[in-house]
């Protein structure tokens, strides 16, 4: 007996072992997940795994997307998985996806995650042309994308051509400038590098603040027909429900704001939205299949909820949510301010350990340039001691020189004297030769004369005459003393003159003192000044700059209609076009007792009574 039990039991724990499960795959912006799933689990079952796994809190947001013979269908929550009508071959895909859109992503996006799934899945609408962004925004939010990957701008690693390889702007936009990749580049970065000091979450909330005032941001766009047979476009998003022409997405021709819309239900193909004000006529038009209307109405279900919701006081769990958000955010923010503290203080150590490295190979070149200075001073010293030795020798020698030359002076001067007294005493005998030789001239012109007088007796006293003669010729023949010029003493050989010029040798040697580094501290980063009151100037003077290069023919319908909204001052405002398209603003809302679409609120009646019987 105890055995049977004992087997049943093991029994029954094997078979709750091997349950019979599915394989499903879950694809999100930037990951992809399997999933083991129980054959009996329904829509939520799999979404809260998912959200769990994704830690995510803010799922009235998201919803599983799938595809039906082209056509976009979304996961319902109370049907079970496999009753959708799914492919049956595993794994079952799902795309987790945003399938509702915030009024204000600022105010309504709490988690960081969710920012970040709704950041990756609006720039890639962006790039795919989903929604149109005309060139100068698609330039800033290019820049935003950088700073959120990549963080703050440096110069020395983000250099030319490091976004070579990202997809960055809608290939509309690229095509539309005559522009090369570099151009679009350095622009990107211009703005890129104003962003220093944005975090990733701050940057990527940047990027929805201005994606969401775009006029396709969040629209659901569908083809439909009126009664008579004009194809229109509905979109469907958060604000309301919307007409366009079909060549004209960005502008609807009329709106229906959820506070104006009394009743919205389909009937096969046909679908009716009843304003609030009766006087308004009732509009009603037809899609292509019954399964579209499905999905108008459950869109429109989801849209009025979080409508409603976002005009109420937040729920317990959403303002437990935001208070955490508050906590995580400031614990984030001193957290960074102690990393960017920390990493001045590590740049500025940096900075004093290069300049002290610096100064230290400066000192050691002055140091070195300072023992070859001293090395030659040592050389020079040797080199002015021996010629000190040789100088002084020099002077010895010149000193003997001149004490000879001394006593050669003295010779000569005392030799110079002897001459000059035998100079005087010659100058003396001199004179009187010249006075006896004056005597003897006169003495002769006498005895001439008394020659002459002698003529006539010259016969008589020949003989006398030849004794005068003779007496006379031994006169002028006696031997007389003739002047004595004085030879002149030799002169001392010159003395050789010796001036001696002392070399100098002077080396200034500056002792290069260590100075205090001091540094003042940056205590507060770059406040970042475009707010959004200047970004439309921003954006326009971006689309300023690169006017002159765009290529009119290559502008398409909805870059023309852009233009035309931003001449009439259209775009200044998402809200404001539709307000200016709307039949009539209430901000009243009328309860219907037939209400069955939207449960426990005061909004709008949905579904009529035929339609729960068609439908049931």
């Amino acid at each position: 007996m105890a055995g049977a039990i004992a087997s049943r039991m093991s029994f029954s724990s094997l078979k709750r072992k091997q349950p019979k499960t599915f394989t499903v795959r879950i694809v999100t912006m930037d990951a992809e997940m399997e999933f083991n799933c129980e054959m009996k689990w329904k829509g939520k079952d799999l979404f809260d795994l998912v959200c769990r796994t994704l830690g995510l809190r803010e799922t009235w947001f998201f919803g599983l997307q799938y595809t039906i013979k082209d056509t976009v269908a979304w996961l319902k929550m109370d049907k079970k998985v496999l009753d959708h009508d799914v492919s049956k071959e595993e794994p079952v895909t799902f795309h987790f996806l945003a399938k509702f859109y915030p009024e204000n992503a600022e105010e309504e996006l709490v988690q960081e995650s969710t920012q970040h799934l709704f950041f990756l899945q609006v720039k890639k609408q962006i790039l795919e042309e989903k929604i149109y962004c005309p060139p100068e925004a698609s330039v800033l939010l290019a820049s935003y994308a950088v700073q959120a990957k990549y963080g703050d701008y440096d110069p020395s690693l983000h250099k030319l051509g490091f976004l070579a390889q990202e997809e960055l702007l809608p290939k509309r936009v690229i095509n539309l400038y005559q522009m090369t990749p570099e151009m679009w580049e350095e622009r990107i970065t211009a703005w890129y590098a104003g962003h220093r000091g944005r975090a990733r979450d701050e940057a990527e909330m940047e990027y929805l603040k201005i994606a969401q005032d775009l006029e396709m941001y969040g629209v659901n766009y569908f083809a439909i027909r009126n009664k008579k047979g004009t194809e229109l476009l509905l979109g469907v998003d958060a604000l309301g429900l919307h007409i366009y022409d079909p060549e004209n997405r960005l502008t609807p021709k009329i709106s229906f704001p959820w506070n104006e819309i009394r009743n919205i239900s389909y009937s096969d193909k046909e679908f009716t939205i009843k304003p609030l004000d009766k006087k308004i006529d009732v509009f009603k038009f037809n899609s292509s299949k019954l399964r579209v209307n499905k999905l108008i109405l459950q869109l429109c279900i989801g849209n009025h909820d979080l409508f409603m919701r976002r005009r109420k006081a937040d729920s317990l769990e959403v303002q437990q949510m935001k208070a955490q958000a508050r906590e995580e955010k400031a614990r984030k923010q001193m957290e960074r301010q102690r990393l960017a503290r920390e990493k001045q203080m590590r740049e500025e150590a940096e900075r004093t350990r290069d300049e002290l490295e610096r100064r230290l190979l400066q000192m050691k070149e002055e140091a070195t340039m300072a023992n070859e200075a001293l090395m030659r001073s040592e050389e020079t010293a040797d080199l002015l001691a021996e010629k000190a030795q040789i100088t002084e020798e020099e002077a010895k020698l010149l000193a003997q020189k001149a004490a000879e030359a001394e006593q050669e002076m003295q010779r000569i001067k005392a030799t110079a004297i002897r001459t000059e007294e035998e100079k005087r005493l010659m100058e003396q005998k001199v004179l009187e030769a010249e006075v006896l030789a004056l005597k003897m001239a006169e003495e002769s012109e006498r005895r001439a004369k008394e020659a002459d007088q002698l003529k006539q007796d010259l016969q008589e006293a020949r003989e006398a005459e030849r004794r005068a003669k003779q007496k006379l010729l031994e006169i002028a023949t006696k031997p007389t003393y003739p002047p004595v010029n004085p030879i002149p003493a030799p002169m001392p050989p010159d003395i050789p003159s010796f001036n001696l010029i002392g070399d100098s040798l002077s080396f200034d040697f500056k002792d290069t003192d260590m100075k205090r580094l001091s540094m003042e501290i940056e205590k507060e980063k770059v406040e970042y000044m475009e707010k959004s009151k200047h970004l439309q100037e921003q954006l326009n003077e971006l689309k300023t700059e690169i006017e002159a290069l765009k290529l009119k023919e290559r502008e398409t319908a909805l870059d023309i209609l852009h233009n035309e909204n931003s001449d009439r001052g259209g775009t200044s405002s998402k809200h404001n076009t539709i307000k200016k398209s709307s039949p009539r603003q209430k901000t009243y809302l009328h309860l219907s007792p037939q209400s069955r679409l939207f449960p426990g609120t005061l909004s709008v009646v949905m579904v009529l009574p035929s339609v729960i019987l068609t439908h049931a």
